[in-house]
């Protein structure tokens, strides 16, 4: 009876141990299953997002750290970047790069209303920076405006306050990286009254509430989103409202951009940008 016992308990305890075991291992493939999943998501993400590799029809797979891409690009730097980004991934360890190089290889054609996830990244990145940069502007804030991008190309609805302002905005429209055109259709309504000059010595000024911490800011965010200005080469200070630009530029329309750009922000007074050089 004893020894019968024994063997059963025995038995029972080794049946636990592997039940365990076999417990941990399925956890174990279930997490390692997860993390691949979700390096394969990452990569198969930055493809999308990158300009050079969003056309071709890449695959990927991981298993067990290692990444698998097939597919098809046409020239062999797209397959090197394509390799070095899976790299860039953590938890990957290796790759095997099966894609294909076919020098006249075209991408596939996609249907003229279906916009890849990449591109409808960078249209709402372009119509957020371009909102932004309207709604700085102390010539076009607080104008009822839409703004809608579809493949780098921008279309501006609304009201303008001015001829002015309407073709300004359309100025800081072009002038946003990414943007390939603009198709302005602004409509001017009639002119607000101007401010009477006991109105503007009551205080309602609302450039006087600007910090120059927030002025400074936002030229520095206005240049970041720019094509036509190399943001890392300018400096920028505001005291008092006046801004002063010191640093490099690569030719004296890109200082008078970037004086212009400056003015424009709400609460500017002033621009000194003679020390800006090229």
């Amino acid at each position: 009876m004893y020894t019968k016992s024994r063997k059963f308990v025995l038995a029972s305890a080794i049946t636990l141990a592997l039940a365990s075991i076999s417990g941990a291992a399925i956890a174990d493939t279930v997490s390692q299953d997860v993390n691949s999943a979700r390096q394969e998501t990452q990569i198969w993400t930055t493809y999308s997002l990158s300009p050079y590799l969003r056309a071709n029809d890449l695959q990927v797979s991981v298993n067990d750290g290692t990444a698998t891409l097939t597919g098809t690009v046409a020239e062999d730097i797209d397959k090197q970047l394509a390799k070095q980004i899976a790299l860039g991934v953590d938890g990957i360890k290796s790759v095997d790069n099966q894609i294909n190089v076919e020098s006249d290889y075209v991408s596939p054609v996609r249907s003229t209303q279906e916009r890849s996830f990449g591109e409808v990244v960078d249209d709402a990145t372009i119509t957020a920076t371009v909102k932004s940069k309207l709604l700085w502007s102390k010539n076009t804030e607080g104008m009822e405006m839409d703004v809608d991008t579809r493949r780098g190309a921008v279309t501006l609805n609304g009201a303008a306050e001015t001829g002015a302002s309407r073709e300004l905005a359309g100025r800081m429209a072009r002038n946003t990286r990414g943007v390939v055109s603009v198709d302005n259709q602004l409509v001017v309504d009639d002119p607000k009254p101007i401010a009477t000059k006991e109105h503007e010595e009551s205080g309602h000024d609302t450039s006087m509430a600007i910090s120059d911490t927030w002025i400074t800011t936002k030229v520095k965010s206005t240049y970041m989103y720019s094509s036509n200005v190399d943001n890392d080469e300018i400096s920028v200070t505001t005291k008092g409202g006046n801004v002063t630009l010191t640093g490099k530029v690569g030719s004296g329309a890109e200082r008078e951009l970037a004086t212009e750009l400056a003015q424009n922000i709400r609460g500017v007074k002033s621009v000194d940008a003679t020390a800006l050089t090229f």
